[in-house]
């Protein structure tokens, strides 16, 4: 273990901490972090909005709705926020004013989804005698505001950004006399830019119909349609879902929505045979990945929680300590999105190695027998080893695999934490000493 935490040290540390600093990945990782409060707070509406006891679901049932109004405003939008945060830091960096550089690009990334008009749908429902509700005009689908539409925010946050740059440093603005307020002759500046990147985004979104979302979702379709009930369809969706996700793009929007459909069908047989008494036949449905691979989320993070909650860093041992809890219920943004895992060359390596592992070793456990195939759905904000053993039937082996994965995630993830936090610390100290 020393000589491979020094190999980690001197080799491979170097390049990519040099590009862990590169301006544009820095700018997302620093835009993504202001939106943390944010994701915190957020989280833990949908905990109490779907707690993992009946008991309480069913109590406050009547009342979820109201409940989900600050997730779905908080986490929901998590990339329109983003948008803007990313923007400033990326216009900062290139010492241009952060308020234009972040409200550019949130413009250009609302512009990348076309608004609705509710009503037609409203009368359409009324006349097929449904009865229809008050008339809400124009309105803003939310899909792919939070976390799905994050590589949207970053593509077009980039664009906005380096247009304006660029028109700047041609001098393609708007000079305003000196004695205009400042804050005036920063919106005339970049009026122009606004025009332009306004312009070349509602041309590219709405003339050419072209749909950065689909277009995802079409360049990854052939890549899962091998997943399925083998240990290769277990690994290609966990393998492209943590890859995507380490890219700052949200895997299981990405790959579970594709891949999803084949869950199904594999859950339904496997809880045929269950009314029948008779054997379960597939391996891997969606509850399997759920409980066995992402403990704690995507990544299986709630590892990296742990050691974070013990780190000498100051920052990641608070960003451990207020994850642990979301973690422990499967929630797993304020990590991510706090260390931040998204566009971390370092973390990468174990968030996508780590479940890649764990997967192994679970369909192993399953298709020996060791454990009970998976054929219910239990609510997914329950602490992995109680919703494992309902997954099962009740097995109590499912438990203690989760404990194993828990384990060994934690193992992989140990050299490339402390080769993470020792630049931390560093940079910690230099912000001491500047102090």
């Amino acid at each position: 273990m020393e000589m491979f935490l020094k190999w980690i040290e001197e080799k491979f540390m170097p390049p990519m901490a040099k590009l862990s600093e590169q301006r544009h990945l820095r700018a997302i990782r620093d835009g993504v972090i202001s939106t943390l409060s944010l994701i915190i707070v957020g989280s833990f509406f949908l905990i109490i909005a779907q707690p993992p006891v009946k008991a309480w679901a069913d109590a406050i049932a009547p009342n979820v709705g109201k409940i989900m109004v600050p997730y779905r405003l908080t986490m929901g939008l998590m990339s329109l926020y983003a948008a803007y945060g990313m923007g400033y830091s990326l216009a900062k960096s290139y010492k241009l004013d952060g308020v234009s550089g972040g409200v550019l690009s949130l413009a250009a990334f609302l512009l990348a989804t076309i608004p609705v008009n509710a009503d037609a749908f409203i009368t359409a429902a009324t006349k097929a005698g449904v009865k229809g509700g008050a008339p809400m005009g124009w309105v803003l689908p939310m899909a792919n505001l939070g976390g799905a539409g994050m590589f949207v925010a970053i593509i077009t946050m980039i664009f906005a950004v380096e247009t304006l740059r660029l028109l700047k440093k041609y001098n393609v603005t708007l000079k305003m006399p000196e004695q205009v307020p400042e804050s005036v002759s920063r919106s005339f500046e970049a009026l122009i830019p606004a025009a332009v990147i306004i312009t070349v985004v509602w041309f590219i979104r709405v003339w050419l119909n072209f749909d950065i979302q689909t277009a995802i979702m079409n360049l990854f379709k052939p890549l899962v349609n091998v997943a399925g009930n083998s240990l290769g369809g277990v690994l290609v969706p966990v393998i492209f879902i943590t890859v995507l996700w380490s890219a700052g793009i949200h895997g299981m929007s990405v790959i579970g929505s594709i891949v999803r459909p084949v869950w199904l069908v594999l859950l339904d047989a496997n809880t045929a045979a269950v009314s029948a008494h008779q054997a379960l036949p597939n391996i891997a449905p969606e509850p399997f990945f759920q409980w066995f691979i992402w403990i704690g989320g995507a990544g299986a993070t709630l590892s990296l929680a742990l050691l974070m909650c013990f780190s000498k860093s100051e920052y990641l041992k608070r960003v451990g300590r207020f994850s642990i809890i979301p973690g422990i219920f499967n929630i797993n943004e304020p990590l991510i999105f706090g260390t931040p895992l998204v566009m971390n060359p370092i973390l990468a390596i174990p968030f996508i190695l780590g479940p890649v592992v764990s997967a192994i070793i679970a369909y192993a456990a399953t298709a020996a027998g060791l454990v009970a195939k998976v054929s219910i759905i239990a609510p997914w904000t329950l602490p992995a080893p109680i919703g494992a053993m309902l997954a099962t039937g009740g097995d109590w082996r499912a438990a203690v695999l989760v404990c194993i994965n828990i384990a060994v995630v934690t193992v992989i993830y140990y050299p490339f934490f402390k080769a993470y936090e020792k630049k931390m610390i560093k940079e910690e100290q230099q912000e001491v000493e500047v102090a």
